[in-house]
């Protein structure tokens, strides 16, 4: 046996792991779903086949519209805030800061959370007398309040400008030992006027949150059980592709910011210009990774599920799910091969346009 057939034979003993796993959970898996998707499988009968007859039931089925419907706006509005979120975060991050390293660690926390746990949180924060009920009649009740301290020390701070500058004194709008002296006044002056009721504050009861039973849709498109999940998601994201982005900075010569700087680049112009245009390897990998997560989103529309209105929460991923999981009910698991092999072909699509039209892997467009 030569050098080459052993090294060969070395590589294949070590993929041969993940060459099964990769067979009974992929190929295998797939092959019967594609199987069943022909059939009226309910977990019990005999597979009898009936042809296209699932597909042709799914467009007529309001909830896989409904699921359809709110995958592709779900997918659409996560991508965009993830990307825009994970890069703006990045950037921050990449400065040269103290704490630095508290700072990473503190932002990527709430990516390696379970989504479950963070489910969780996030349905007690949308309770209708949640957290976020009382903060909102909280910041209702002592608006007058903030808006006086805020205009009191705004002013303040201007008479100090104004005077330190009189005197021909070196003086800055934001100089640190100026605004402190400007939110002390302003909090002692609030306080008297609050105290002989100029400034009032209010004691109203906090109203109760519909976010997760409303069946409205904010701006008309987006349902709010939905929203809320939005939110959810975007929050435990973006720190794992805040991290993708940190990598691509690092990789981006710290010389190439002062050549630019030296031509008189201002920071929006350097980010335009030179930090966007050589991170798109990296964007394309970013937003590529995004579509197929939220493309296939299940576990926090499965949390919510009782929580808030299917119709407001389902998802194609969940619609797979709900229709073999029925509660009861006779399981079809025909109609939910057929939409699982929507959802990966859409997923497959989807990923293949966006590679085509806005970023290569090799970071120039085609």
């Amino acid at each position: 046996m030569n050098t080459k057939t052993r090294e060969n034979l070395t590589a294949f003993w070590f993929l041969l792991p993940f060459l099964v796993a990769l067979a009974v959970f992929f190929a295998f898996a797939f092959a019967r779903t594609v199987g069943f998707s022909f059939t009226n499988y309910n977990l019990f009968n005999k597979n009898d086949f009936v042809g296209l007859d699932n597909f042709v039931k799914l467009p007529q089925d309001p909830l896989f519209i409904n699921a359809l419907t709110n995958t592709f706006v779900f997918s659409f509005v996560v991508t965009i805030m993830q990307t825009i979120g994970a890069l703006l975060l990045a950037v921050v991050l990449n400065q040269k800061l103290a704490g630095l390293g508290f700072f990473r660690t503190a932002y990527y926390f709430p990516s390696i959370a379970s989504s479950a746990v963070t489910t969780l949180i996030f349905i007690w924060l949308f309770r209708p007398t949640g957290l976020l009920a009382y903060l909102g009649a909280t910041l209702g009740n002592y608006a007058g309040f903030i808006l006086a301290f805020l205009g009191i020390a705004i002013l303040v701070q201007v008479a100090q400008v104004l005077f330190e500058r009189s005197r021909n004194l070196p003086a800055t709008w934001y100089d640190p030992a100026l605004l402190l002296v400007s939110l002390i006044a302003a909090f002692i002056l609030t306080n008297v006027l609050a105290g002989v009721g100029i400034v009032q504050i209010g004691n109203a009861e906090a109203e109760p949150l519909v976010w997760l039973s409303s069946r409205d849709k904010w701006l008309g498109f987006i349902p709010y059980p939905l929203l809320a999940i939005i939110v959810m998601n975007t929050f435990t994201t973006i720190p794992t592709l805040m991290l993708t982005f940190l990598a691509g900075l690092q990789g981006i010569s710290h010389s190439v910011y002062e050549a630019a700087s030296i031509d008189g680049a201002n920071p929006i112009q350097q980010m335009l210009y030179i930090t966007i245009p050589m991170l798109r390897p990296v964007t394309f990998y970013v937003v590529t990774v995004s579509l197929i997560g939220t493309l296939q989103m299940f576990d926090q529309a499965a949390m919510l599920d009782g929580t808030a209105p299917l119709e407001g929460t389902i998802t194609l991923a969940y619609y797979v799910y709900n229709n073999v999981f029925r509660g009861g009910a006779e399981a079809q698991v025909g109609l939910a091969s057929a939409a699982a092999l929507i959802l990966a072909a859409l997923t497959l699509l989807v990923v293949q346009i966006q590679r085509k039209f806005f970023v290569s892997d090799e970071g120039a467009g085609r």
